[in-house]
């Protein structure tokens, strides 16, 4: 098969390169020349584990190509994936449809023969049928279908869930669009991956349905962690406990500071619009939004209390910038609120991050934080250590090392990534998520009193 791929985006570029992995021909077209260019060399916009080697070996066997021209690219596909993004709009929690809606109207003149168009972004309700209005105002006569697939791609995994998926939703309302989908997707159905065949507007509403639901389970067990705190209960052992009920499941069920990211946010503020408009308010969705939100300055809170109740004059490493690992996206990170709110508490704030510390620095300037190479560097001189993201070589830190950089030996674990005994004996006072925090002096001195008694 022909397929296109507007949009070298995040989703655009792993599904225009997993695509080609499973054997057809396709084109990707961006209307920017330089990333394009760069592309064509093998130089990723973004950081993704795996994609680089896809991208690189299917270009190279000419089953992959990158492009500025529409044209040339749709008048030969059998069907045509919009891939752009669908950011918030300025000030609102809806979706900006604008790069959708456009680009409707530039795939419209150039249809050849029968297509599918096939909305690959994440859109509202009804955006497949407005899309076929869009192109149909453009070209009466051209012979086309718009279906939705939408995307389940997780940042850091993202090239594995695409070939190895928990489901396809097919979204089409006729047989000849989906004979068309199943086409594409014949790959992954005959390894035995389930596909779900429905409406259109089903499928678009399984994706915010999915991310919505999601988000939910993250909040839930931030909260449930917060209440373990207060009781003296373990939201590890709790959250363990939760998941082996199969109707529940583990997934989702680690607190920390907040979900982040280019999903989440922004989707379940459109799920809470379209529940709106259609005068079906989506109650639990927007209590999400608002506890999730608290959550992100409340841990900001947290490093301030830890620090004996002002951070005014103090020095605060924070390690991780990305809202997760395996990723250089920052974009609603939790660490992004954190650090400026640090910085306007008058603290002076040093990070560092593998993959994320220029775009995050980007986002809340070279005056708020100091960005260091690496994570001792980081530490050295401060009077608390903040654990935001936890990236795989975050845990693997030797403690006894970090202790001799530190003044002073405070750690707020947020992702509950260190063991809490091996901090305690090297020094730190140690306060993490969903257990009460452990201070090293007391614990140090316990034994000395039962022997005293």
């Amino acid at each position: 098969m022909n397929i296109t791929v507007i949009g070298t985006g995040y989703v655009g570029l792993v599904s225009g390169a997993c695509l080609s992995e499973l054997g057809a021909h396709v084109t990707c077209v961006d209307l920017d020349e330089g990333k394009v260019e760069r592309l064509k060399q093998g130089i990723m916009p973004i950081y993704e584990p795996g994609l680089e080697d896809i991208v690189v070996t299917n270009h190279e066997a000419g089953k992959l190509d990158f492009t500025t021209d529409t044209g040339a690219a749709v008048a030969q596909s059998d069907a045509v994936f919009i891939a752009v993004g669908t950011p918030q709009a300025d000030g609102q929690a809806e979706a900006d449809m604008s790069y959708v809606y456009g680009a409707a109207k530039g795939i419209a003149p150039h249809l050849n023969g029968y297509t599918v168009i096939i909305d690959k972004s994440t859109v509202p309700v009804g955006t497949a049928r407005r899309v076929a209005e869009i192109i149909r105002a453009e070209n009466p006569n051209a012979d086309f279908d718009v279906a939705s697939n939408p995307e389940f791609l997780r940042e850091g995994s993202a090239v594995g869930d695409f070939m190895r998926p928990d489901r396809v939703v097919l979204g089409a309302d006729t047989e000849r669009a989906m004979t068309v989908l199943r086409r594409i997707y014949r790959p992954l159905a005959l390894t035995g991956v389930p596909v779900e065949e429905c409406n259109p507007e089903t499928a678009e509403m399984a994706k915010y349905a999915s991310n919505s639901f999601l988000a939910a389970k993250i909040t839930f067990i931030n909260q449930v962690a917060d209440l373990c705190e207060k009781s003296g209960a373990d939201v590890e052992d709790v959250a363990r406990s939760m998941g082996l009920d199969k109707r529940i499941g583990p997934m989702f069920l680690k607190a920390g500071p907040g979900y982040g990211g280019s999903c989440f946010p922004k989707d379940t503020n459109a799920f809470a619009v379209i529940g709106q408009r259609n005068g079906s308010p989506q109650h639990l969705v927007e209590a999400v939004i608002t506890a999730n939100e608290d959550r992100k300055r409340r841990m900001c809170e947290r490093i301030v209390e830890a620090c004996g109740g002002s951070v005014e004059g103090k020095t605060i490493a924070v390690l991780g910038l990305t809202f997760k690992p395996d990723t250089d996206d920052v974009r609603d990170s939790p660490a992004l609120t954190i650090v400026s709110k640090l910085h306007e508490m008058g603290a002076r704030v040093k990070a560092h991050d593998p993959m994320g510390a220029e775009h995050a620095q980007a986002v809340f300037g070279k005056e708020a934080a100091e960005i260091c190479d690496e994570p001792y560097a980081c530490a050295t001189g401060a009077d608390a250590v903040a654990v935001v993201t936890d990236w795989a070589h975050f845990k693997e830190l030797d403690l006894k090392r970090l202790a001799a950089t530190v003044r002073g030996k405070v750690v707020i674990d947020m992702r509950n990534i260190w063991d809490g005994d091996e901090a305690i004996a090297n020094g730190f006072d140690y306060h993490c998520i969903g257990r009460a925090p452990r201070f090293a002096a007391q614990e140090q001195a316990a034994p000395l009193r039962r022997a005293a008694e």
